[in-house]
């Protein structure tokens, strides 16, 4: 617990958080993506982490798709006794961070475009984001309040010399 009485979590990448007491959340994105979650009627929030945005159904469907960690992440909230209608959506990350100049394997790109298809199939207002670009982010989510504090990494992989 912190001075502020607030819990403390790393979330790695392909896990999933969500808790009915207040924590604040750290992470680091560079092409996955996070969204989190927040009710500001129960004032209870929740994010996730994932590297790639599909499941194409071979294997374990794990968080670690965005497909998977989405609905999964929106199922905790519900069992908190959130209410869809009371949820609002903020999505980070997907940055083309990786020195491949293919477009069919950015996977970042991709990333966020599931995210914010499904937030928007799922019809959930996303409030805020900050998504693409060439630098990662570290995020500091406080589920609580739902705010997010956000650093961009200075560096990117094309700056570091062998």
């Amino acid at each position: 617990m912190n001075k502020e009485g607030l819990g403390e979590h790393y979330l790695y990448p392909g896990n999933i958080f969500a808790s009915e007491e207040p924590y604040l959340v750290t992470t680091v994105l560079g092409s996955c993506v996070s969204v989190c979650l927040w009710d500001s009627r129960k004032m209870v929030g929740g994010i996730n982490h994932f590297m790639l945005p599909l499941w194409n159904g071979e294997g374990l469907a794990t968080p670690k798709f965005g497909n998977i960690a989405i609905t999964t992440l929106y199922d905790k909230m519900l069992s908190f006794g959130c209410r869809h209608s009371d949820l609002k959506a903020k999505i980070f990350g997907g940055g083309d961070v990786l020195a491949i100049k293919n477009s069919i394997l950015n996977v970042g790109e991709r990333n966020v475009i599931i995210a914010q298809d499904t937030m928007k199939k799922m019809k959930i207002n996303v409030i805020s984001s900050d998504v693409r670009g060439r630098r990662g982010r570290k995020l500091l989510f406080n589920t609580h309040t739902g705010t997010v504090l956000l650093k961009k990494l200075s560096k990117q992989v094309n700056d570091f010399k062998p």
